[in-house]
């Protein structure tokens, strides 16, 4: 009977392989485990559940040579519901839009503000660093969503994959610094803190927002969707005065 067992695991593995519904599976209980782990971290930005289920993620996947072709090929699913978990953020936005009305003029200027800050800080940084043009525009829409931010890094002679991995490490530092620097600068209002994270930490941001309240996060959806959304049109415009 013990001799089997092995042999039934293999049965199953092999199965799950060829279904492809391993990889579906590994991702969902990869991000569940993140989750349960920074629960017990206390929450902390350090042991953000995105990063985490990436690390066990790349992991499994590097440790049994599968291609990552393979992997999205299981986990696309996945991929697709994130169309409908953006267009879901205008329901905390819709509860909340009284107050998003009677401040609508100064968060879209904060909104330019932010884009205007992030854009001009990193050119000004890679030129003095001595950073490629094509470099510099892989990194100028570090703070807007990965999509789009690809999308902006091809339009401007960047690298699309450069911009994702660029955009993953900026929402990792914005969760990180984000909460001490309010309690620096003494920000308990949920709606700014939201709405900070969303703007520097777009999808990462938004989801830590969460966290903390739906208001929070439907302020921070609202600065990741709107940042995106400028960001798109103001950063081909800034990459010609250049």
């Amino acid at each position: 009977m013990i001799s089997e067992i092995p042999e039934v695991f293999s049965e199953i593995w092999v199965f799950l392989t060829a279904s492809k519904v391993l990889y579906l599976l590994l991702t969902l209980v990869a991000f569940m485990f993140a989750v349960w782990l920074n629960r017990r971290a206390g929450g902390t930005p350090w042991l953000h559940p995105v990063l985490v289920a990436i690390a066990l993620i790349i992991g499994f996947l590097l440790l049994t040579s599968t291609a990552y072709a393979d992997y999205f090929e299981g986990a696309q699913f996945i991929h697709f519901l994130l169309g409908p978990a953006i267009v879901a953020l205008a329901v905390p936005l819709y509860d909340h839009r009284e107050r998003i009305k009677k401040e609508f003029l100064p968060l879209m200027l904060a909104c330019v503000a932010g884009i205007i800050t992030a854009v001009g800080s990193t050119a000004v940084l890679v030129k003095l660093l001595g950073g490629e043009e094509a470099t510099l525009m892989s990194l100028l829409p570090k703070s807007v969503t990965s999509p789009i931010a690809m999308g902006i890094a091809e339009q401007t002679g960047g690298f699309p994959a450069l911009a994702a991995g660029i955009v993953l490490i900026t929402g990792a530092i914005g969760c990180v610094l984000g909460p001490p620097i309010f309690r620096l600068l003494k920000i308990q209002d949920h709606a700014a803190q939201g709405f900070a994270l969303g703007l520097a930490a777009h999808g990462f941001g938004t989801a830590q927002s969460f966290t903390l309240s739906n208001l929070a996060g439907a302020f921070a959806g609202l600065a990741m969707g709107v940042t995106g959304l400028l960001s798109a049109f103001l950063i081909p415009l800034f990459v010609q005065f250049l």
